[in-house]
């Protein structure tokens, strides 16, 4: 189920420095030609090495997101590139969206009919996408720039900082967007049916929302997006992680039991919030790529994009790990929740501490930036 996920992730740094180098017309167009035929060849999958392999291709598509961010950013001012990646990057909704079509072409026409539509609208996607963009030669990077340089940006510390962040709101995005059903069965009891459809209160605005996120990060800027982001992260995280719980207590009366848990209502509340959040989070980060790294923004969003995608990897085994270890289902919310206090003392550190909020150089407070 993984292996897409991470194939998506390797791919993101090459991608990046070559839409730089070469244009995302022609990457974006290539990229998405080369998923076609390995999504058809999924309906003929018998075995499970085939649907491993064939799966590393088709997860070459989630590379895209290090060529398109690129591409539409430099079409537009500074001013307004968050509401362009923003936008560009609501096609997360997708995942949520493949939660209710796939189910319906699956038992109408057979599992394999699924594949099949997905590489015919793959291929519709190419054919459009070719015909309706263009190319401009003054978004490429200098042609004497060479590939390692692009790859000297893996010793800056604001790539790393910004690596930190993106494998919140995108890697935990994903992972929790593949855990949440079977969260919500075996924690729950529900139906898979309901416990797929609750799961979309998290993964469809976490996607959708994103244009909104970069329009936040437009008026607001990107420190202050993600500032709030993540204490919103920490607040949901740590009500999330706290598990069904049956205590008792001496009183004068005698022994009474008492039980803590959250009920099916207040969790997936307490997700759709995550859900929101995260996507302006994602929206967030890359403002800050194109503010910091207005030359470069394909490179470095290949190698955050790489951490947020490796996080979305890696995060999954590591919450199936968890509750193997502990017993404890929420166990996947507490690593999470730790995971983003690493990344409000760090950017307390390095952003938050270092801004004057007293004296003659203090900015004045305003609700309007």
């Amino acid at each position: 189920m993984a292996t897409p996920v991470l194939t998506g992730s390797l791919v993101r740094v090459p991608l990046g420095i070559w839409t730089d180098r070469f244009g995302g017309r022609i990457v974006m167009a290539l990229l998405m030609a080369t998923t076609v035929p390995a999504i058809w060849l999924m309906s003929y999958a018998t075995a499970y090495w085939h649907f491993l392999t064939i799966g590393l291709f088709v997860g070459l598509a989630g590379g895209s997101f290090s060529v398109g961010t690129p591409y539409v950013a430099r079409w537009f001012p500074k001013h307004r590139q968050g509401m362009a990646m923003g936008v560009y990057g609501a096609g997360n909704s997708g995942a949520a969206v493949n939660k209710f079509v796939a189910p319906v072409l699956l038992v109408a026409f057979g599992w394999t009919m699924v594949p099949q539509v997905y590489a015919a609208i793959m291929l519709g996607t190419v054919v459009l996408f070719w015909l309706f963009t263009y190319s401009n030669p003054d978004h490429l990077v200098p042609s004497n720039v060479s590939f390692l340089e692009q790859l000297k940006a893996l010793k800056d510390p604001k790539v790393l900082k910004y690596c930190q962040y993106y494998s919140i709101v995108f890697g935990g995005y994903v992972a929790l967007s593949l855990w949440m059903v079977q969260y919500y069965v075996g924690e729950f009891g529900l139906d898979i049916r309901v416990a797929a459809l609750l799961a979309a209160c998290f993964s469809l605005p976490g996607g959708v929302l994103r244009a909104v996120g970069g329009v936040m990060s437009d008026k607001f800027g990107a420190h202050k997006v993600t500032w709030w982001v993540l204490w919103v992260s920490w607040i949901c995280l740590f009500l999330l992680s706290y598990p069904q719980t049956d205590f008792t207590i001496v009183t004068v009366n005698g022994p009474r039991t008492f039980h803590i848990g959250l009920n099916v209502y207040l969790f997936t509340g307490l997700m759709f919030i995550l859900g929101i959040a995260w996507a302006f989070g994602k929206a967030s980060v890359f403002k800050y790529i194109s503010d910091d790294y207005p030359k470069n923004i394909g490179a470095i969003s290949g190698i955050v994009g790489l951490a947020g995608g490796m996080g979305g990897f890696v995060l999954p085994i590591l919450f199936g790990a968890l509750m193997d270890i502990t017993g404890i289902r929420s166990s996947a919310f507490m690593l999470m929740y730790g995971v983003v206090w690493v990344s409000l003392i760090w950017m307390y550190w390095t952003e938050v501490r270092q801004t004057e909020v007293m004296g003659a150089n203090a900015k004045p407070f305003s609700l309007q930036n």
